[in-house]
């Protein structure tokens, strides 16, 4: 298991611990949380573009990466309060998409390229 991925594991106990609500409650509100946070990426980059006329430019793309990266650490936390094999379970998918997408796009750049 990488540093990241045990790093993850102790957020997700560390709420484990927190909560006293059934576990499919706190899964479900574990899923909940990364749409609260994907909508801070998307306050965030209505921000940077200066888009709201209360606000004017109240973030900057420093700050949507910022948030960005919150949404992904939830869902890697999402993913391991699911599973305790979320790492496998991350790679395997992973896994799955290059073959779906990237092998693909390797073929025909190979193609294309005789």
């Amino acid at each position: 298991m990488t540093e990241t991925w045990q790093t993850i594991a102790r957020l997700a106990d560390r709420l484990e611990e927190h909560s006293t609500l059934p576990r499919e409650q706190r899964i479900l509100l574990q899923l909940l949380k990364i749409q609260e946070e994907a909508g801070e990426v998307a306050e965030a980059v209505i921000g940077a573009m200066g888009q709201n006329p209360r606000k004017g430019h109240s973030h900057t793309w420093e700050d949507v990466e910022a948030e960005v990266c919150d949404v992904i650490v939830t869902g890697m936390v999402a993913l391991t309060r699911m599973n305790p094999e979320a790492a496998t379970v991350f790679a395997r998918h992973v896994e799955g998409v290059v073959a779906r997408d990237l092998n693909e796009t390797e073929k025909a750049e190979d193609a294309t390229a005789r």
